[in-house]
This record gives structure tokens, C-alpha cells and sequence, in this order.
């Protein structure tokens, strides 16, 4: 089991926690919208990183990226499963064959 697929296991325990116990449930307490709200933030903050170069900050970012889409997906009742097999399923497939696909 990789850190990945233990957070996600952490972030859909947490999905019934008390919201007063637990930041994780405290963001999917507050709705899907906010939870994606809040992805969208960090992922706009790893970009700044990527950008600046300070790869010490992108690492950092980019874990909290993980953590958030982890938390939106969850606020969606889509896990990682389904997503990892998505990737799969395209896996071997060229991306520019793939995004033609998709139209």
C-alpha cells in the first residue's frame, strides 16, 4: 500500500468524523463546491512553485494538491480506485489519440 492509497483511506474515514475533530471532515462538511474550491487554491499555489522554481515549495504544494483532490473526490463519492483505473484504462494510449477522443 503506497501513502497515496493510505490517505485516501484516511480521507474517506474521515468522511463521517466529527468536523470538530478532524480538518478533513471539516472540509467535506462544508459541501463538494468548497471542497473543490479549496483544491483549485492549492493547485493554483503548486503552479506559483512550478513557476518560481523553489522545488523544496512544489514539493510541498504538490502534496497538498494530492491531499485536496483527494478530499473533492471524496465530497463526490468518487475514490481513487475509480481514478486510478481511468488512468489505466488509458494507460498505453497516446495522449494526443486520447484528448482527440475526447473531442
Amino acid at each position: 500500500m503506497t501513502a497515496l492509497d493510505r490517505l485516501a483511506a484516511t480521507v474517506q474515514a474521515r468522511r463521517g468524523a466529527d468536523p470538530d475533530s478532524s480538518w478533513t471532515a471539516r472540509l467535506l462538511a462544508k459541501g463538494p463546491e468548497k471542497c473543490a474550491e479549496k483544491f483549485g487554491e492549492e493547485a493554483i499555489e503548486a503552479v506559483i512553485e512550478a513557476v518560481r522554481g523553489d522545488r523544496d515549495r512544489l514539493v510541498a504544494e504538490a502534496a497538498d494538491v494530492l491531499y485536496h483532490l483527494l478530499v473533492m473526490l471524496a465530497a463526490r463519492d468518487v475514490t481513487l480506485d475509480q481514478v486510478l483505473a481511468e488512468l489505466e484504462r488509458r494507460e498505453g494510449t497516446s495522449g494526443l489519440a486520447e484528448k482527440a477522443a475526447r473531442g
